[in-house]
């Protein structure tokens, strides 16, 4: 139970005014002006997709880097501000990051 309907078991009457209903947050990740880089390369033989450009802190490349590979269902890391996804997921990493309010340029072919 979260508090929320605590509050509503307490005060069964209350009617909450529109500026004290809880606000929802506008994003989930830190968002910079300018864009991330979308790249496509081969390393290994194994097509990878870089993102180069952001500049959020730690928590922030671990946080974009988790919900990119559970969306994808893939394998991934970042390092050196670089995040690596597994895979040539262009497109689809491209649409994540325009439906969470970043700007995302596409390097290469």
């Amino acid at each position: 139970m979260d508090l929320q309907d605590q509050l509503k078991n307490l005060f069964p009457d209350h009617v909450p005014e529109e500026n004290e209903a809880p606000k929802a947050e506008s994003s989930k990740y830190w968002l910079q002006d300018t864009p991330i880089l979308c790249k496509y390369e081969k390393r290994k033989g194994k097509p990878v997709t870089l993102l180069e450009g952001y500049t959020g802190a730690e928590a922030d490349f671990k946080k974009l880097t988790r919900d990119l590979k559970s969306y994808l269902s893939v394998g991934g890391s970042y390092k050196n501000d670089i995040i690596l996804i597994q895979g040539d997921y262009r497109d689809k990493i491209m649409g994540f990051l325009k439906d969470n309010g970043f700007s995302v340029k596409r390097v290469g072919g």
